[in-house]
């Protein structure tokens, strides 16, 4: 079992928080502010700045967040890496780019949607002045007023991947991470063909997995996006191409979340913590558990917690 250790700020351990919610568990070690286990990493970060990942997924899993040492080979490691923004290219924030990002891998109900955008040099102004940047800065009203400009300034490519879909793909045994990758490969290459022939200084992919993870992901795709790829974690505050597709992907996960709600009868809520457990036990009660395959990630432990709601109720 490997063992991946990195020192990150508070600031960057509640964003990991947030990210693993889904997977976080009751009992924290002393001295840590949450432990979290995936399917194939355990994850601890404790207090003093260090984040500890445990598993056959540990430097992957660890590789989400930046340049990683195992305590091992912590000299080897710390030669080779390089932190992800040290790899772009200089000036890349004020280059003609496509930009790439997803929403909804962690929320229980909905599906992934990935956005890539092209913004020109010549329109990075406009879309600052149009108030864009990352979309966890802005509550849904804002995000909605401005996807309806943007979307008919930025040239775009939109992918969702449905419940069902997205529910069969990951019990064949695809993980989240290769999934996410096909999508980002294939909205960039949508937009390529858009824009044609004209090509980007640059494609930055809002950073997931390491470039050569992705890259091995999407290896058997028929075409593969290769020329000038680069990858950044909060890339939205370096490209703002990024931060677009961060908008019009919110966008579109909004209005899925919407027409969820409209086919459930009551509000559906985003995010994975107890309310959404609350509404999946509401939902199996109204309509039963079959239906669930088509609103929710079933591999979530809310699916666990939902039913456990339910035979509560029904006792």
């Amino acid at each position: 079992m490997g063992n991946v250790v990195l020192n990150r700020t508070l600031n960057e351990i509640m964003e990991m928080k947030n990210h693993y919610r889904s997977f976080l568990i009751d009992k924290n070690p002393q001295g840590s502010v949450f432990a979290a286990k995936t399917p194939s990493c355990m994850i601890t970060a404790y207090k003093s700045g260090k984040v500890l990942f445990q598993g056959n997924d540990s430097e992957k899993e660890a590789g989400k967040w930046g340049s990683a040492s195992t305590p091992s080979a912590k000299k080897t490691a710390s030669s080779k890496a390089k932190t992800a923004k040290g790899d772009l290219p200089e000036g890349i924030g004020k280059m003609s780019a496509i930009g790439s990002d997803e929403v909804g891998t962690g929320d229980f109900f909905g599906p992934i949607t990935v956005v890539a955008t092209y913004v020109k040099k010549e329109n990075i102004p406009l879309l600052k002045e149009l108030g864009v940047r990352d979309s966890k800065d802005l509550n849904d009203e804002k995000i909605i007023a401005i996807a309806k400009v943007i979307k008919d300034i930025v040239p775009y490519s939109l992918l969702t991947l449905k419940n069902e879909k997205y529910n069969k793909l990951q019990q064949s045994g695809m993980s989240q991470g290769k999934m996410k990758a096909i999508l980002h490969n294939q909205a960039i290459l949508n937009v390529l063909d858009k824009i044609a022939p004209q090509k980007p200084e640059a494609i930055l992919i809002d950073q997931f997995v390491q470039g050569s993870t992705y890259f091995q992901h999407v290896k058997s795709q028929k075409a593969i996006a290769k020329e000038n790829v680069y990858f950044s974690t909060k890339a939205e505050g370096i490209h703002i191409a990024v931060a677009a597709a961060s908008i019009l992907a919110r966008y579109a996960f909004v209005q899925y979340i919407d027409t969820l709600s409209a086919a459930a009868g009551f509000t559906i809520p985003k995010g994975a913590g107890a309310q959404v457990d609350q509404a999946a036990a509401k939902l199996i009660l109204k309509k039963g558990r079959e239906i669930l395959p088509s609103f929710v990630k079933l591999h979530f432990a809310n699916t666990d917690k939902a039913l456990a709601i339910v035979n509560k109720k029904r006792i």
